[in-house]
């Protein structure tokens, strides 16, 4: 029985964590190019009454054996990178990426992170910049008379000014991607950062031979939540706590009874 309590009660703290995740993913579901999680879980170490496999007698052996096991924890809450939904919008500097791959930005210390979310702006200098004021790496430039951007599926940006007909090239967008997207750690704003697990960056153009997606403009990528799903396994990991918890109701009313044999 007391293996029981604390067998249930790691089903009710992993349990708790699913749900953590869960309201994670329903609080972003209006974010632009986040990517929800998904929590695994995995069996903790059995205790072998009878090994699978021991010696029954001189010429058998124990078929399936006696193995109890000492409940679960959560392991991992893997980033899911299926593509979001496109949202129409007028503004030249919003970008889809169509495939694989992250936009690089400048962070203000100099450090380079990796975000799928494309509503760029323009800062007071013209460059090209997330929602946080981070420049888009490598820079580009737009010259404030220009009267129009344009920003083609391969990457290459473009504007035209006043009294000239032929567009000016302004730059060349590159994409990253990585051996392993689900082992990249989030550091919030829509950012990533490279680690071990997720592997360097592979840098190339948009459509290049890298693997990369290529880039639709006047579009947002919306989060691949998806808020029919997020509530049904909601309610799957309600019910798993639920039932976790009567095992510990049980468990101790069954100690409330052995307690009263000797009375």
């Amino acid at each position: 029985m007391i293996r029981a309590l604390y067998s249930a009660a790691s089903g009710m703290t992993a349990q708790q964590i699913n749900v953590d995740n869960i309201a994670h993913n329903l609080a972003n579901a209006s974010t632009v190019g986040f990517k929800m999680r998904r929590t695994q879980f995995q069996d903790l170490l059995y205790q072998s009454y009878v090994q699978p496999g021991a010696s029954a007698g001189a010429q058998t052996t124990v078929p399936t054996g006696l193995q109890l096991g000492l409940g679960t924890r959560p392991v991992s809450n893997e980033i899911i990178f299926t593509q979001g939904n496109y949202q129409p919008t007028d503004n030249p500097l919003d970008i889809v990426i169509q495939g694989r791959g992250f936009f690089q930005v400048r962070r203000a210390n100099g450090e380079l992170a990796y975000t799928r979310a494309g509503n760029f702006h323009l800062d007071r200098d013209g460059n090209i910049v997330t929602p946080d004021g981070d420049q888009l790496d490598p820079q580009i430039t737009i010259p404030p008379d220009a009267q129009s951007v344009t920003i083609a599926a391969d990457g290459t940006v473009s504007y035209t000014q006043p009294n000239q007909s032929a567009a000016q090239i302004a730059g060349q967008i590159q994409l990253a991607n990585f051996a392993n997207p689900a082992g990249l750690n989030s550091i919030g704003g829509n950012l990533f950062l490279p680690t071990d697990a997720s592997g360097d960056a592979i840098l190339g153009n948009p459509g290049g031979q890298e693997g990369l997606g290529t880039l639709l403009q006047n579009y947002l990528e919306q989060s691949n939540v998806s808020v029919v799903e997020e509530f049904i396994n909601l309610i799957v990991s309600q019910r798993a706590y639920e039932a976790n918890s009567k095992v510990v109701r049980a468990a101790d009313e069954m100690y409330q009874q052995v307690n009263q044999l000797g009375r």
